[in-house]
């Protein structure tokens, strides 16, 4: 049998719209959780007198759902449909589902944004929505929740999809491509089984809509990037830095640099899973032996390209951020940390060029004095020790970053331009 092509999915949205039920629920459809597991969490939130939450105790590790008894860890975060083989990026309803999402190993190449048809659209469908967009994550699903709990009304469901229409018309998706499914992961309506108590809905089920999904091109013909994310010295096999493959492919014998400590060698075997590979290719999270390179010399961060296109080392770029977060206001001059790929570096805010309506993308002000939650503008950066940037139109994974203060994540952005170090 051939191998499944993979895909990653986020679930976005509100934090009480049930994604983690909604989750629990797929993984259960799928098989990925048995029905002894499901027994047990069922035990578990019947304990803690909340029985409807059994299936949120399959997600979330959150602090904030936690104390209030929703959820528990499981380790399943996979599964597979009849077409394809997913794995689920936690996006909890929380700040720092941002970080996982721009600068973890794996970006997401589809969104199921859940949103009830009880609640309806509140601040965080928006937010998620449109963080989604400016991330460059192009394929949406939207799965309208919680039928169950408006006694499966079709008025209902036409309200929260005709809202979220609107919504996501303005942030610049293309709505005619957007399956709406009324669903309750609570139930396991239109999940896998079609719901018979909605027969007056036609469209797919969440599974069949999973594999009308299409897989991520991977990016071979553009130059190698491969963010380091550790560097290890073996015995016998002397510095053996591990990464994932983001665009190129890495073979056997090639000479490469690490950017930007400049440091050159030979790449001398490839190793993923414990098997020998003579290529990498994107998405392959990857050890291999370099020969000439000190692990001294490098470190997480450094990216890894070919000799004669070594990846850029930003003296200054400019980015277009929203500002997700902030107590208080960004102005010129402040210096967060910037988590860029592997790498955090603290950067100063240089320069605010425009500020945007995040609905339109329409300048509002030139050159404002300061920006603050919900914003969205073009700013200058300048990083305080050298790190590699690239433009996201050029290398996405080495072109989006989160940046973060006070232990959150207060913005998210992509880069537009990069000013490379003479």
């Amino acid at each position: 049998m051939a191998e499944k092509e993979h895909l990653n999915l986020i679930f976005i949205g509100h934090v009480d719209h049930g994604k983690s039920t909604t989750v629990g629920r797929i993984l259960y459809e799928t098989g990925a959780l048995s029905e002894q597991q499901l027994r047990k969490l069922k035990e578990e939130a019947e304990k803690l007198g909340k029985a409807t939450f059994e299936f949120a105790f399959t997600m979330d590790t959150l602090k904030e759902e936690r104390e209030r008894g929703v959820t528990i860890d499981l380790s399943h975060k996979e599964f597979h449909t009849q077409k394809y083989y997913f794995t689920i990026i936690d996006a909890p309803g929380h700040r720092d589902f941002v970080k996982n999402m721009i600068t973890g190993a794996s970006q997401a190449d589809a969104a199921v944004l859940v949103c009830s048809a009880k609640e309806g659209v509140q601040a965080q469908t928006k937010e998620h929505a449109f963080l989604a967009k400016v991330l460059g994550v192009n394929q949406l699903i939207v799965a309208i929740n919680k039928m169950d709990a408006v006694n499966f009304d079709r008025l209902k469901f036409e309200e929260t999809k005709m809202a979220l229409s609107n919504l996501l018309k303005n942030i610049g998706y293309k709505i005619e491509n957007i399956p709406f499914i009324p669903i309750s992961g609570y139930v396991g309506s239109n999940i896998k089984e079609r719901s018979k108590d909605m027969p007056w809905y036609s469209g797919p089920t969440l599974l069949e809509a999973f594999d009308k999904l299409v897989p991520p091109v991977k990016p071979i013909d553009k130059p190698l990037r491969l963010p380091i994310q550790d560097v290890f010295s073996i015995t016998g096999h002397g510095t053996v830095p591990v990464g994932r493959v983001e665009t190129g492919v890495l073979k056997v014998n090639d000479t490469v640099i690490f950017m930007p400590s400049g440091a050159k060698g030979e790449v001398k075997s490839i190793e993923m899973h414990h098997q020998p590979l003579q290529q990498a290719i994107p998405g392959d999270n990857i050890g291999f032996n370099v020969k000439n390179v000190d692990k001294k010399d490098i470190k997480r961060g450094e990216v890894v390209g070919p000799v004669n296109n070594p990846p850029k080392v930003a003296a200054e770029f400019t980015a277009q951020i929203v500002v997700l977060d902030h107590p208080t206001a960004i102005g010129k001059g402040y210096t967060p940390v910037f988590h860029i790929h592997t790498a955090q570096v603290a950067c100063t805010i240089t320069d605010i060029l425009e500020k945007k309506d995040p609905k339109t993308g329409q300048v509002l002000q030139k050159n404002p004095d300061f920006i603050k939650s919900g914003d969205v503008a073009v700013v200058k950066v300048k990083p305080l020790k050298p790190v590699v940037v690239e433009k996201f139109q050029d290398f996405p994974p080495l072109g989006r970053f989160a940046i973060r203060d006070m232990g959150q994540t207060v913005a998210a952005g992509v880069v537009l331009d990069v000013v490379p170090k003479a």
